[in-house]
C-alpha cells in the first residue's frame, strides 16, 4: 500500500533541508535543520545507489521508507514524488524533496505548508523549506551547492546549511539538524553504506555543533590518500614504540599500534606498521 494511501501522523517539521547527490562519488544525502527536536529522527532518508529524500512539514515519514522502496525499483524522483502525494488527502501541508540514483531530482511544496514556503530543484539537488525567513534561505541552500562542486558531498551540505542559516532559517529559530551521506561500502569497516550519519538533537547553535562533530567524525573515519602516508623508517620506527610505551602499550610495533589506535577509535586509519596515515602521527604524537 502507498504511504499516501494512509493515514500518517501529524508532525510539523517546519524546517529547511537539502536532497542531494554526488554521482562521481556514488554518494546521496541529506542535510536539514529546523526548531524542531531531533529533526534528523524523521526528516532525512538515503539508501546508495538509490537516492535520497526530505520529507517536512507536515511530514509523513512513511513517504522515507516507501519513496526509497519505490526509488529501488527503477522508478525516478518525479514519479515516486507523484506516487507518494497522489492519494494523501494532506498532501497540501505536506514538503518533499527526492533526488535519484541518476541525480534527478523533484520536490514538492502543498499549499497549506507555513509561509514563507518554497523549494528549489537542479542537477543533483532538491532545496526545500518552511516557515522560513524567506526566499533567500531556499535560493542560498541552492546556490551555495552549486558553488561548492568537487569538495566532498558532507562538506556541500554542511556548507549549504550554514549559507541557509545565514539568511535567516527557519525564521522561529534553531534548534536541531542532522547530516546523511551514503555511499556503497563508505560506512564503517565497509560492512554497511552509512558514510556520514550524524544529529545535533537539541543545541543553541546545531548547524556548529554538526559542523564541528563532522570535523570528529572525519578525523577518525575519514581517508588519507595513501600517496600521503608516511613510510615508517628506523628513526619513527622507535619514536612510535617510545611514544606508544609511554601510554601504556609496549611490545611489537604492528601489536602496539593496533591496541592503541583501537583504545583511540583511529583503526580504521591502520594498515599495518610499515606505512602510517598522517593523521594517526598527528595524534599520537599529540597524546
Amino acid at each position: 500500500m502507498r504511504a499516501s494511501a494512509r493515514v500518517a501522523p501529524r508532525l510539523n517539521v517546519s524546517t529547511f533541508s537539502l536532497a542531494a547527490c554526488d554521482l562521481g562519488a556514488r554518494q546521496w544525502g541529506v542535510a536539514v535543520a529546523s526548531k524542531f527536536l531531533a529533526v534528523g529522527s524523521l526528516v532525512p532518508w538515503a539508501a546508495a545507489e538509490v537516492g535520497a529524500l526530505a520529507t517536512q512539514a507536515y511530514g509523513n515519514p512513511r513517504y522515507g521508507s516507501e519513496g526509497l522502496a519505490m526509488l529501488q525499483t527503477g522508478l525516478g524522483a518525479a514519479d515516486v514524488l507523484e506516487r507518494l502525494i497522489a492519494d494523501d488527502a494532506d498532501r497540501d501541508e505536506r514538503q518533499v524533496g527526492i533526488v535519484d540514483n541518476t541525480g534527478q531530482a523533484a520536490a514538492f511544496t502543498g499549499s497549506s505548508c507555513h509561509a514563507w514556503a518554497g523549494h528549489r530543484t537542479g542537477a543533483g539537488y532538491a532545496a526545500q523549506g518552511n516557515l522560513l525567513a524567506g526566499p533567500a534561505v531556499i535560493d542560498a541552500l541552492a546556490e551555495t551547492f552549486v558553488a561548492t562542486t568537487g569538495l566532498p558531498l558532507a562538506e556541500r551540505l554542511l556548507a549549504c546549511l550554514a549559507a541557509a542559516q545565514a539568511e535567516g532559517g527557519d525564521r522561529r529559530g534553531q534548534q536541531s539538524s542532522a547530516l546523511l551521506v551514503v555511499e556503497p561500502g563508505g560506512g564503517y569497516a565497509g560492512l554497511w553504506d552509512r558514510l556520514v550519519d550524524l544529529r545535533v538533537d537539541d543545541h543553541p547553535a546545531p548547524i556548529d555543533e554538526l559542523t564541528r562533530l563532522h570535523r570528529i567524525h572525519v578525523r577518525l573515519f575519514g581517508r588519507t590518500p595513501r600517496a600521503d602516508w608516511v613510510a615508517v623508517d628506523g628513526a619513527l620506527a622507535a619514536e612510535l614504540a617510545e611514544r606508544l610505551a609511554r601510554a601504556g602499550f609496549a611490545g611489537p610495533l604492528a601489536a602496539a599500534l593496533r591496541a592503541w589506535a583501537g583504545v583511540e577509535n583511529l583503526e580504521e586509519r591502520l594498515d599495518g606498521s610499515e606505512r602510517i596515515d598522517p593523521v594517526v602521527l598527528e595524534e599520537l604524537r599529540r597524546a
